[in-house]
């Protein structure tokens, strides 16, 4: 994947390491590519210290695309208070990009060829997938169905992580 294409997908930049005290996460030690630039990132360290919404997903799946507009919108009204990551689960990283892309989705995300993040927290083979994560980085729920508004993904967060958006 070209700097180029990266450049056009407008992608956030993947979050740094905070530094703050990682629990027991089942994704401990997984270092997965950041689709905006395309540098390696400790999955763990990077989103320990806030809660966050990881999403499951891939280029060809249908209900995906419908849910990605929502959890941009979620994420858009949650501002600093959770961390919305995308987690293209699919080979072809490329056509992942062309997707969000076409959708004019900007969350930041991470490519995921061999669905490290799906066999760790021991989710099922199919998709969308939301991982609900602890400020510590510990599964707090598998969401395993699309949401279906904004208002559906911020009652499920604001459950089991407390935040509300």
């Amino acid at each position: 994947m070209s700097a180029a294409e990266r450049a056009r997908a407008g992608l956030a930049d993947c979050s740094t390491p905070s530094g703050a005290a990682v629990g027991d996460s089942p994704l401990r030690g997984l270092t997965l590519e950041c689709l905006a630039d395309g540098r390696s990132m400790d999955l763990t360290a990077a989103l320990a210290g806030k809660p966050a919404l990881l999403n499951l997903w891939a280029y060809w799946c249908g209900p995906c695309a419908e849910e990605l507009p929502l959890l941009q919108q979620f994420s858009d009204r949650a501002s600093e208070s959770i961390t919305v990551l995308t987690v293209h689960s699919d080979p072809a990283t490329a056509k992942g990009l062309s997707r969000l892309t076409g959708l004019g989705i900007h969350l930041p995300g991470v490519a995921d060829p061999d669905t490290k993040v799906r066999n760790a927290v021991g989710a099922p083979a199919v998709l969308p997938i939301s991982v609900l994560l602890r400020a510590d980085g510990t599964v707090a729920k598998l969401v395993v169905r699309p949401f279906k508004s904004v208002d559906d993904i911020s009652d499920t967060v604001a459950a089991e992580l407390g935040v509300r958006a």
